[in-house]
Parts: C-alpha cells; sequence; structure tokens
C-alpha cells in the first residue's frame, strides 16, 4: 500500500477539450447526449476532466452586466453526472483566426460597437491594422466600456461566474484558467492569421495604438529619452528576421534604445497578467480551487540570435536574458497560480530546419524557471497528433525525471485538444487510451486529486510586489 501511495505522487492527470462549438453563438449547449457520450468514451480511457472555454462573447453579449450563464451551467452539470472535474477558461478573446479555430466567436457587440468609435481599444500594428481579438493592454485601467475598465469588466465576469457557479466550484470546477490576451495566452497578438502572416515568418510588435503609444512616450521622456519613438524598422508579416534592422546582425534590439523598448513591452504584458489575476484572487476568494495562465510557445526563431518570434510576443527572451522567468516570478505572488504552457508535443526533429524552431529546449526553459520560482506547471499540445511519437515526447516532459518513488517534479496536469473524429478512430483511440495510462504512472484512475498531490487550499489575497 505505502509503495502504491508512493507511485500515485507520479499521476499526471489528463483533461480533454471538447470541440470549440459545442455552445452556440446563441448560448444553447448543442447536441447534449451527444456530448454526454462523448464524454463516458473519453472517462473509459481514464481522462480525469474536461477543459472548457467559456466565452465573454456569449456570455455578456446582450449588453454590460447583462451575464447567461444558462448553457454553461448545463454543461458543467453534464461534466458532473459524467464523474469528470472541469477546468474553466476565461475566455476574454475572440474565437477565430488562429491555429485550430474552427469556429467564430466575436467578443461582445457591445464592445466592438465602442471600437466602432475608438478603434484604439484594440491592439494595432505600425501600418494601422488593429486586431479585434482582445482588447489591448493601454486600456486595462480607462474607462471606456460604459464607465467600467477593461479590468473591472473582466473582474466582474468572474465575480459573476463565481456566484452562478459557486456549488459546483471545488466539486467539479477544480481550476480556472484565466484568458489574459489573444488565443486565451499571455501575448500581444503579433501573428494574426486573419492578416495574413505564415508560419514561421517574421511578425509585428503591436503597440501602436495611441494609449500604448503615449505610455511608452511618457516611459522614454521619464527615462530621459523624449525623443526615442516606438519601433520603425522591425520589417512586416512575412518578412525575416534577417531582413530587418531591429532584429538583423547588430539590430536595434541590442542597443541601449531597443533594450528599453523591449523591456518597457515585456513588462507591460507582466503587469497586464498581474493586474487581472488579481482580479481573478478577488472573484474567487476562499474557494478550493486553482488559478492557471496560458503562456503561448513561440519556439520558432528560437535557434535564432534575436528570438524574434518571442520579442513581437512580449517574451523578452534571448541568450542571456530569461524572458520567462520573470512571468513565473510575478506568477508566484498569486499563490494558487499555475503556469500552463503549450507545444508539448513537439520535437526538434520534427521541425523546418528555416524556421531555426526548438521546442524541446523552449519547453525545458520555461518549465525549470517555474520550478525555480517553485510554481506549478501544466501543459498542453499545440496541434492535434494521435502518434506515439508525440505522446512520448508529452510524457517526457510531464515527467523529466521519469516516475521517482517522490513524484518530483512533474506536471499539475496536461490537456489534450481536441475532441474530432480522428482521435476516436479504434486505432487512435486505442493509443491515446494507452498515453492516459502512462500519464497515470500506470496507477488506475484516481477521483480524489489529493491522493495524487493537487492541492486543494482555498485562495487567498495575492501577495503584493512590485513587478519585475
Amino acid at each position: 500500500m505505502a509503495e502504491s501511495k508512493k507511485m500515485l505522487a507520479n499521476y499526471v492527470p489528463v483533461c480533454h477539450a471538447p470541440e470549440l462549438g459545442i455552445i452556440s453563438t446563441d448560448n444553447v449547449l448543442l447536441d447534449k447526449e451527444g456530448l454526454k457520450q462523448q464524454l463516458l468514451k473519453l472517462k473509459t480511457a481514464g481522462i480525469d476532466g474536461v477543459m472548457s472555454d467559456v466565452w465573454w462573447g456569449i456570455v455578456e453579449s446582450k449588453g454590460p452586466k447583462q451575464y447567461d450563464w444558462s448553457a454553461y451551467r448545463s454543461l458543467v452539470e453534464l461534466i458532473k453526472e459524467c464523474g469528470l472535474k472541469m477546468q474553466a477558461i476565461m475566455s476574454f478573446h475572440q474565437c477565430g483566426g488562429n491555429v485550430g479555430d474552427e469556429v467564430t466567436i466575436p467578443i461582445p457587440q457591445w464592445v466592438l460597437d465602442i471600437g466602432e468609435a475608438n478603434p484604439d481599444i484594440f491592439y494595432t500594428d505600425r501600418e494601422g491594422d488593429r486586431n479585434k481579438e482582445y482588447l489591448t493592454l493601454g486600456v486595462d485601467h480607462l474607462p471606456l466600456f460604459h464607465g467600467r475598465t477593461a479590468v473591472q469588466v473582466y473582474g466582474d465576469y468572474m465575480k459573476s461566474f463565481k456566484e452562478t457557479m459557486a456549488d459546483l466550484i471545488g466539486e467539479v470546477i477544480i481550476d480556472i484558467e484565466v484568458g489574459l490576451g489573444a488565443a486565451g495566452k499571455l501575448r500581444y497578438p503579433s501573428y494574426p492569421q486573419s492578416l495574413g502572416w505564415v508560419f514561421p515568418a517574421l511578425e509585428n510588435f503591436r503597440c501602436y495604438d495611441k494609449y500604448l503609444k503615449a505610455a511608452f512616450k511618457e516611459a522614454a521622456t521619464k527615462a530621459g529619452h523624449p525623443e526615442w519613438e516606438l519601433p520603425d524598422n522591425a520589417g512586416t508579416y512575412n518578412d525575416t528576421p534577417d531582413s530587418t534592422e531591429f532584429f538583423g546582425s547588430n539590430g536595434t534590439y541590442l542597443t541601449d534604445k531597443g533594450k528599453f523598448f523591449l523591456t518597457w513591452y515585456s513588462n507591460k504584458l507582466i503587469t497586464h497578467g498581474d493586474d487581472i489575476l488579481d482580479e481573478a484572487n478577488k472573484a474567487f476568494l476562499g474557494c478550493k480551487l486553482k488559478l492557471a495562465a496560458k503562456i503561448s510557445g513561440m519556439h520558432w526563431w528560437y535557434n535564432s540570435p534575436s528570438h524574434a518570434a518571442e520579442l513581437t510576443a512580449g517574451y523578452y527572451n534571448l541568450y542571456d536574458r530569461d524572458g520567462y522567468r520573470p512571468i513565473a516570478r510575478m506568477l508566484s505572488r498569486h499563490d494558487t497560480a499555475i503556469l500552463n504552457f503549450t507545444c508539448l508535443e513537439m520535437r526538434d526533429s520534427e521541425q523546418d530546419a528555416a524556421a531555426k524552431s526548438a521546442p524541446q529546449e523552449l519547453v525545458q526553459q520555461v518549465f525549470s524557471g517555474a520550478w525555480r520560482e517553485h510554481i506549478e506547471v501544466a501543459g498542453e499540445n499545440a496541434l492535434s497528433r494521435y502518434d506515439s511519437y508525440a505522446y512520448n515526447q508529452i510524457l517526457l516532459n510531464a515527467r523529466p525525471n521519469g516516475i521517482t518513488n517522490k513524484g518530483v517534479p512533474k506536471m499539475h496536469g496536461f490537456t489534450y485538444l481536441r475532441s474530432s473524429d480522428d482521435l476516436f478512430e479504434d486505432t487512435n483511440f486505442e493509443l491515446f487510451k494507452i498515453f492516459v495510462k502512462k500519464m497515470h504512472a500506470d496507477q488506475e484512475y484516481c477521483s480524489d486529486p489529493a491522493k495524487y498531490g493537487k492541492r486543494t487550499e482555498a485562495i487567498e489575497t495575492f501577495k503584493a510586489e512590485d513587478s519585475d
């Protein structure tokens, strides 16, 4: 029995993400019986829970503070009926325009209407193109939304969710992931496919709305350089980094001006995440669950000197500067926060050499930094895969030291993206079942997270410190 408990410490729970369109844009849970049968079949594979977006654009679509949680209440009750746990994502972004988006769910129309009169509420590139996936962090603390700031809007949404689901939080809903940017990740929308970006070409900085331009000018002036402006030499979509002055050999990113801009750009993003997680702490105060924030796996150009993909997304990561540990440090101030990272299925050998990609090294760097800051990590796959190579890579990342009698370090949990007809084909599903069993360290399914080390302490207020 004691040995079994030791092995159970290696257990990594697996959640599964249903198809994106399970709740329609007019707020109806579609094909409830079909979804139930799908979840019950997944339960035969041993999965521990379900991850689902809770779309702002659906719930608060009718107007400010006019919330309708009915479809999501039905979904959570169905998950409970199937004997599973739930990870709920507070999705403040648009669905559509990113990898894997098969449906379109805009942000609320009343917010888009404000943007018609004031398009600077959206992230903007140097050419003036607006991205309507997510509000610019430049409006986080401006009362532009019928008297509320963007951060207040997000906070009110989470409070309403907590009030509506109070009897299911802690019992069924055990994790809340807080959307912090495009695609739900803490990043700038630097590579929108809707504007013609094609992997692995260059992305764009997204800080040219009037609010962020003014913020940068104020910061530069305070630093004694009122003449400094936002970059105008970082190229355009589908350039290569080496073809630009900013990212090229001995480029602007290495100068004092470039370093100042990149520090400002990344710190604004970290502060944005910190402020919204503070709202989440307040909204879910006293609840027995974990908060999570997702970081994007910008693995292309990782092996180039400039790390251009990461820099444009807001991760100031270079060979001599860790761009992820400051994010982990920010998360550590929120006692129950988890760093959720993507691209766990990818191997370096599978990538196009021209992309100078290194997903394996990137995952190792991010996870190591988080563990050094004493926070938990979780993960998911970036692309749908059904093969043993991908599953084995996930297993390696989940428990980098293998199975030990101490069970650490290991991931807090893994989410498989996402349901499809391909997954349920006999051969693919049998392989998926084997994968789940291996994630569970060959232990039987365990319905009590406390037995494999998932803490259930109630959320407390965050530890107030200045952001790095």
